[in-house]
């Protein structure tokens, strides 16, 4: 899905500006996907056994994995409705 994102905002006519806000918010996505990840795995190879700062840890990198998708979608649209008119 990155891949294809990236993609079209280079076929868009679009200015550079945009450009760089459309792909940057996808690699940003990307980022904050593989700290999330790295964070998860630092908390599985501490132990097995739950606790509650452990649940707290993957879930707020889960909310900030969230939040750079909902930036994301937004510069998207708000771009893309720009174009279309």
């Amino acid at each position: 899905m990155a891949v294809l994102a990236i993609v079209l905002a280079y076929y868009l006519e679009s200015d550079p500006i945009s450009r760089i806000l459309l792909i940057g918010s996808v690699w940003l996505v990307l980022v904050v996907e593989t700290i999330n990840s790295a964070i998860e795995a630092v908390v599985d190879r501490i132990g097995p056994e739950l606790h509650p700062l452990s649940g707290r840890a993957k879930d707020l990198g889960s909310l900030a994995v969230t939040l750079a998708i909902i930036l994301a979608a937004w510069i998207w649209i708000s771009l893309l409705w720009r174009l279309v008119q």
